[in-house]
């Protein structure tokens, strides 16, 4: 069965407009080149502070670094400038679709476009098939159906900084994630059509992306793959539109690969060519780095890792943890006693939707069941709700799991690994109750 659809509804109305071959170039063709409508920045909770002005980072969710605004961008948590690396700030979580000018921006290597000729462009399908091809921007748009799926794209090293020891790399709060409706062509479309000889194993996607060292150096270019006999290639879209507009050039502008429910170390921008692979894989970027721990929660410790005894596998092959997040209250401003509430969050998982999310006020001595909003389909971020009311002034700890509709839930305690990757431990939140704000 397929998740991609031509449409999805909240309380069964169309929740975006439907965009046929024709349409969909001629939004291509009319706003490229042009500046692009950035999103209003989103209010904080109880906030008077004019839309305009920048978001500041949110210490519970964003860690406490500089903004940069970049093109066709808010401005956004500047982890790095080179290569590029820019993380959400908390108030954009209020809406389930992140908004394109507030997505976060990950990349690995320092050479990225900057601009794309789109009379030039050309995507390859080569390696180990029965036709070799080759398919320009318009062909992409005109010839194949399109389809849209709503699919969560989450680093695989978000929240990062929660690991104790600490790990190298990116310290990620919860910045590192978005949600998006992203609308292209299925992948396995174009791959059927090239036709995959025999002995193939994989398929391996290489961006335009790439780095300052030699040739055949991990640092010179940045390409994943996916193994032939992965159920997941069924579900992959080359995306062309996000959100309805067509992909920021940071977030892989013409055509990225969407790969649903898993991280985003596979979701390769700025595609240029698809190959056909008869032995695996056996580059820096699916050897060497991002690894997980070969157990159901990717966890391991400091000396099982010191003692060489530790087995991994790619984090491309394996779907994302289930996790649930606070979107507000926040902990910026003080809560009044006596006074009810409504906490909001997300939630979400790789592996096929959410079943329930619960949330603890009294640091999880006790759980209720939040209420969960409709569903944009099994990959996309939920949101959940529940009406509370502080009983007196204090310090309270708020905290909320999900159950996925495998019957995972989120563990109570913190997992730990090397590279830092696939936290989802149950999320916390502070909050101050007075008498009075």
């Amino acid at each position: 069965m397929s998740y991609q659809e031509h449409r999805y509804s909240d309380a069964g109305e169309p929740a975006a407009s439907l965009y046929s071959r024709r349409q969909a170039i001629r939004i291509l063709t009319g706003l490229l080149g042009t500046g692009f409508p950035l999103a209003r920045a989103i209010g904080s909770e109880n906030s008077s502070a004019d839309p305009s002005d920048p978001l500041l980072p949110d210490p519970h969710w964003n860690p406490a670094l500089p903004l940069a605004q970049m093109p066709q961008k808010l401005p956004l948590v500047r982890f790095s400038d080179r290569p590029i690396v820019l993380g959400t700030p908390r108030p954009f979580f209020e809406s389930i679709l992140t908004p394109n000018a507030a997505f976060f921006v990950r990349y690995h290597l320092d050479v990225i476009p900057n601009a794309i000729d789109l009379s030039r462009w050309r995507l390859s399908i080569r390696g180990n098939v029965s036709r070799p091809l080759e398919f320009s921007f318009e062909e992409l748009v005109s010839r194949f159906e399109p389809v849209s799926v709503v699919a969560v794209n989450q680093c695989t090293g978000n929240s990062r900084s929660r690991f104790s020891p600490r790990v190298p790399g990116t310290q990620w709060g919860n910045d590192g994630m978005g949600n998006a409706r992203w609308t292209g062509v299925r992948l396995m479309d174009l791959v059927r059509r090239a036709g995959l000889r025999a002995g193939t194993v994989a398929l391996r996607f290489q961006g335009l992306d790439s780095g300052r060292s030699p040739e055949g150096t991990p640092a010179h270019s940045f390409a994943k793959s996916l193994d032939t006999d992965d159920p997941i290639l069924e579900e992959c879209i080359l995306a062309y539109l996000m959100n309805g507009e067509p992909l920021p050039m940071l977030n892989g502008f013409p055509l990225r690969l969407v790969v649903p429910g898993r991280f985003s170390t596979c979701w390769v921008k700025h595609l240029s060519s698809i190959e056909a692979l008869s032995e695996p894989d056996r580059s820096h970027w699916m050897v060497d780095a991002y690894r997980l721990p070969d157990n159901p929660l990717h966890t391991t410790t400091p000396a099982e890792v010191a003692a060489g005894k530790l087995l991994t596998i790619a984090a491309t092959s394996t779907p994302m943890p289930v996790r649930s997040f606070f979107v507000r209250p926040d902990g910026s401003s003080k809560l009044v006693a006596r006074l009810p509430i409504e906490i909001k969050g997300i939630a979400f998982s790789g592996c096929g939707g959410i079943r329930s999310v619960e949330v603890s006020t009294d640091r999880g001595r006790s759980w209720r069941t939040a209420r969960l909003d409709s569903e944009l389909g099994p990959y996309s971020f939920r949101g959940w709700r529940l009406s509370w009311t502080p009983p007196r002034p204090g310090v309270y700890e708020l905290r909320c799991r999900a159950t996925d509709n495998q019957g995972q839930t989120q563990p109570a305690e913190p997992i730990w690994n090397p590279g830092g990757y696939a936290w989802n431990a149950i999320e916390t939140q502070t909050v101050y109750v007075g008498e009075a704000a």
